[in-house]
């Protein structure tokens, strides 16, 4: 008696050996394009999946931040939908004032005209963010460190009494 695979056996393997290939290469080509949903917590590497070699990316919602932007070395890429409002916060964290207020900025379109913004933030290409603290909805989120995810605090209090205590442990 031979020992052997039967057709149906065969065709099943193959079915399911497509469907596996399927599914990683589509969950692959989303991760490839971007495709992943913005918030505060990935946005840092949600703009690190627009780069390529030398280039630098950034986040600009407008006006009460119902639209926003995605610009590479200045060329919009993408637009998409809106993840916070017009309540977010950026400050900026000096040794001697602590946190600092970063007002609003202003955007010259391609047609020149001005634009109030009212949400950026950008990575260069050595992939690192600008050196914010973002407070949104009860969370802090602070992006200065260089090559890992941003820190969530519950408030601003905590993330000025963690970078008060790196800068002492720089300084001993």
């Amino acid at each position: 008696m031979k020992k052997a695979f039967s057709l149906i056996e065969l065709l099943i393997v193959i079915v399911i050996i497509g469907v596996v290939y399927t599914l990683a290469v589509t969950k692959l080509q989303t991760v490839q394009e971007g495709e992943i949903t913005p918030s505060l917590s990935n946005l840092k590497e949600y703009l690190v999946s627009f780069l390529k070699e030398g280039e630098e990316a950034q986040i600009l919602c407008f006006d009460d931040c119902s639209e926003c932007s995605i610009y590479v070395d200045t060329q919009k890429v993408k637009d998409i939908e809106s993840f916070i409002d017009s309540s977010v916060e950026r400050y900026r964290y000096d040794a001697l004032f602590g946190p600092v207020a970063i007002k609003s900025d202003i955007f010259f379109n391609n047609e020149g005209r001005q634009e109030d913004v009212c949400f950026s933030l950008s990575v260069d290409r050595h992939l690192v963010a600008d050196q914010v603290m973002v407070v949104y909805k009860e969370k802090v989120y602070d992006y200065t460190p260089y090559f890992e995810k941003p820190f969530e605090y519950d408030y601003i209090e905590e993330a000025v009494e963690a970078k008060e205590k790196l800068r002492e442990e720089a300084m001993q």
